[in-house]
């Protein structure tokens, strides 16, 4: 149920192109910040829905797996210019990422000698930056009470024992769990309220329900048709399709997937993977876009163009499934308390996810000395405490490698 403005519906694909475009090219900063450009842009500016439907929009992404901004660009296209709007806003929004992504996997191997093995440390540092930003802001946010904290910890005891490629899919059942069974007369700090004026959002229940089989269709049917072996493309858009569909809390937690899915199988060194993520750091658009580097690079084939394409079908594609899937029900199913404790549990266990991730492997592999604490803590602080954009930190960090590296 949704409130839209009378404009809502009125423009055409290539307008929905051109914006979102644009904002593919100057969106740094991250999910959040994402959101910002977008309520900016399309309540503020061009007026093409109210902020009413913003702030519940957002509130039903951010409720879902997968990337947030994505979800939330689709479907402001969709409402702007039906199915062909969708699909324009996340071109618009998802390919110069894509293409900046790919640009770096072609030129990373060439990195060579102390300037480019510095240039590569340095990047590894970004992402020690990054992600304890990450936990740091996502602790404040998730981890209110001592619940969740207990959730989150339980989360990062688990990770340590368990070496199962299913340990991520595990944590996060349990954190639902805990959720429900700790957390039901709490909501979640980003859990929405409804709005006082609903409308009907113009995605049919029949949509909404085919969405869904089709999402548990590939979730559950890709494993089976990868343990076949049935092909290697299957196999790879398995390994990137589970990842886009277990993402709770942010672009940052795709990295343990990731990492659980290319790292640990051998088909991505560990220095590639922290290097292709801090390099992520540095281009606008959606973090996701980290899978078109891992398939272009990956030692398995299909790698490069055909590697690229599953990589990115794969990790998106569970996301927009399940925001159409929701768009019908999202009302009925946000009024429930059990849904608010249930993302309530799975959001905490998902800082242990992310905290663990930071340790190993981001942590145990880029700090190798006491500069590198330096630089690394030096960046957090910067990212936390000043604000300072990515960008500028993807700099600093690549300098300070640089420079360690000539020293030695």
């Amino acid at each position: 149920m949704w409130r839209v403005s009378p404009r809502t519906g009125s423009g055409s694909a290539l307008e929905v192109l051109a914006v979102f475009l644009k904002l593919g090219l100057t969106s740094f900063g991250g999910p959040i910040a994402h959101l910002g450009y977008f309520r900016r842009e399309f309540v503020e500016q061009r007026r093409w829905l109210d902020d009413e439907t913003f702030t519940d929009l957002v509130g039903l992404c951010q409720f879902l797996p997968g990337p947030a901004s994505s979800q939330a660009g689709f479907s402001i296209g969709l409402l702007r210019a039906g199915w062909l709007g969708g699909l324009a806003a996340w071109c618009g929004f998802t390919l110069p990422s894509i293409l900046l992504m790919l640009a770096f996997a072609v030129i990373a191997p060439s990195l060579g000698g102390p300037v480019g093995g510095g240039l590569i440390h340095g990047l590894k540092l970004v992402a020690v930056a990054v992600v304890a930003q990450a936990v740091w802001d996502m602790a404040r946010r998730l981890c209110v009470d001592q619940r969740r904290v207990a959730i989150a910890l339980i989360a990062i005891a688990v990770l340590s024992i368990l070496t199962t490629v299913y340990a991520q899919l595990i944590v996060i059942g349990l954190g639902a769990m805990l959720g429900l069974a700790l957390c039901e007369t709490k909501r979640s700090p980003d859990y929405p309220q409804a709005p006082q004026h609903p409308q009907q959002f113009p995605i049919s229940r029949t949509v909404g329900a085919s969405a869904l089989v089709l999402f548990c269709v590939l979730l559950f049917g890709l494993p089976v048709l990868a343990g076949l072996h049935v092909g290697a493309a299957a196999t790879v858009l398995e390994a990137f399709y589970r990842s886009g569909a277990l993402v709770f809390g942010g672009g940052h937690v795709v990295l343990p997937l990731l990492q659980q899915q290319t790292v640990a199988t051998g088909w991505i060194s560990l220095n590639d993977f922290l290097a292709g993520y801090g390099a992520a750091q540095a281009i606008p658009g959606p973090l996701f876009t980290f899978a078109a580097f891992l398939g272009w690079t990956s030692s398995a084939a299909p790698n490069h163009w055909a590697g690229a394409l599953l990589a990115t079908v794969g990790i998106f594609l569970p996301g927009l499934l399940l925001v159409l899937a929701a768009l019908p029900y999202w009302q009925a199913l946000r009024a429930r308390p059990s849904m608010g404790a249930m993302l309530a549990g799975v959001n905490a266990a998902v800082v242990g996810l992310l905290a663990a991730a930071l340790y190993s492997p981001v942590w145990t592999s880029a700090v190798l000395s006491k500069l590198d604490f330096a630089v690394a803590v030096v960046g957090f602080f910067l990212l936390t405490r000043w604000k300072t954009p990515p960008l500028a930190i993807v700099v600093l960090c690549a300098l300070a490698g640089i420079a360690e590296a000539a020293l030695h």
